[in-house]
């Protein structure tokens, strides 16, 4: 698909990793900078100025549905599904990749079993 800039023109897209500064976050909450995969529609991705995002992190052993494997991503990588979180477009700072449909699912499987979708 081609690439499509949102009203911020800025393109982002659903199954996307992005690097992303969380520096601004609460007790309990993955902090500094780090990659997460975009998991808003693409439609809301173009309208608003917010996205929703999974932060990725390096290490922790896979244990669904919280923390899932995201290979697609790099080496040991991982989906902290229960970090989902919605940031403005701004704390994007440079794309780092597409995840695989396999990955992007396994990301969509842990958020529908932690939220009880």
């Amino acid at each position: 698909m081609a690439a499509q800039l949102s009203l911020d023109g800025l393109s982002v897209r659903r199954g996307e990793v992005w690097w992303v500064d969380f520096d601004v976050v609460d007790d309990g909450e993955m902090r500094r900078m780090r990659p997460a995969v975009v998991v808003t529609a693409d439609a809301l991705n173009m309208a608003r100025r917010t996205v929703v995002v999974v932060p990725l992190a390096t290490g922790p052993q896979p244990r669904p549905p919280i923390v899932v494997a995201t290979p697609s991503a790099g080496e040991r990588r991982v989906a902290v599904c229960d970090q989902a979180r919605a940031v403005d477009k701004s704390r994007l700072t440079r794309a780092a990749g597409t995840l695989s449909s396999a990955d992007l699912r396994a990301v969509e499987e842990g958020l529908r079993r932690i939220l009880e979708l």
